[in-house]
């Protein structure tokens, strides 16, 4: 079995080159959670749902949300005046709604995911990291925001003073996260954010212990290219969580504890001696994703690089 930890998109990406490489049978995901909000009194859980999506292969080509899906309602919430600046989409709105509903009746978020999973006719376990509410807080010279509002509303533009993840200490793993980890047979850290995708399931309590005891089937995929990251703003929450480098060194010794090999990309070729001082063994390839193809093919190399 194939374990993969993964955020948003970067993640899903990932996750979804291994289902393509290797099948969805025998492959979970343990997703972050620290970025889920509450939109119009409904939960949304976006790095859950792009994973869904993906395995589903519903995914819009825009890399988010639902294929063909329309804005109506988000239309309609700002004629009203309402703040419409988070990409909800009709049919994404169901997920939300539904998802929400059966919360309201007393279900816990993994059993929300299982529902949704079986509804969507994924056959990949889909796993959230916890049940337990978790929410990423960016502080900065303007003050505190939550996750969504710093990187969508005010598109990352100012530098982080501070990040705390509401929640985290007292979170319990998923049913089933742990005992995915001890039975894996191989355990992908996917092209996510060290810091507030990869970093957030890590930090819930007992998770990267759990990893770390699989350290030699452990092979991470960097998400820096040439000292920028592929997705996002990565270099800012880096910088955010006190690390003054971006580099795949760095990531490399972010994750030297829990992770024996280390995909970095071919241009890169420069820092695999570092990572290799760092007791981390560098795998060189190309590690950009742009279309189904590239995700497979580098699902494959990950696979390989296993042994």
């Amino acid at each position: 079995m194939i374990v993969a930890l993964a955020g948003g998109t970067g993640g899903s990406k990932m996750v979804h080159g291994l289902a393509l490489a290797n099948g969805q049978r025998d492959l979970s995901a343990i997703v972050n959670t620290g970025d889920d909000g509450e939109f119009f009194g409904l939960l949304v859980c976006p790095d859950l749902d792009i994973n869904l999506y993906c395995l589903a292969g519903v995914v819009a080509e825009r890399g988010w949300g639902y294929a063909d899906d329309t804005f109506h309602c988000l239309e309609g919430l700002s004629t009203y005046g309402r703040e419409a600046w988070f990409g909800l989409g009709d049919r994404d709105l169901a997920t939300h709604i539904h998802r929400t509903l059966l919360m309201r009746d007393g279900a816990r978020l993994s059993d929300v995911v299982e529902d949704l999973r079986a509804r969507l006719g994924v056959e990949a376990r889909v796993m959230p990291m916890t049940d337990d509410p978790v929410r990423t807080i960016i502080t900065t010279p303007s003050g505190e925001r939550r996750f969504q509002e710093y990187l969508v509303r005010d598109g990352a533009r100012e530098e982080i003073d501070s990040i705390r993840i509401e929640g985290l200490d007292a979170a319990a793993p998923a049913p089933g996260v742990l005992e995915c980890i001890r039975d894996a047979d191989l355990i992908v850290i996917a092209p996510s954010s060290p810091i507030v995708s990869i970093g957030t399931i890590l930090g819930v309590p007992g998770v990267r212990e759990a990893v770390a005891a699989r350290r030699d089937r452990v092979i991470g995929v960097s998400p820096i290219i040439g000292g920028a990251p592929v997705e996002g703003p990565a270099q800012k929450f880096l910088r955010g969580a006190g690390y003054a480098e971006c580099s795949a060194r760095q990531m490399a010794e972010i994750y030297a504890d829990v992770c024996a090999t280390f995909v970095i990309d071919a241009s890169d070729e420069a820092e695999a001696g570092a990572i290799e001082a760092l007791g981390v063994r560098p795998v060189l390839t190309d590690i950009l994703m742009p279309d189904r193809q590239a995700r497979e093919r580098l699902a494959r190399v990950v696979i390989e690089a296993a042994g």
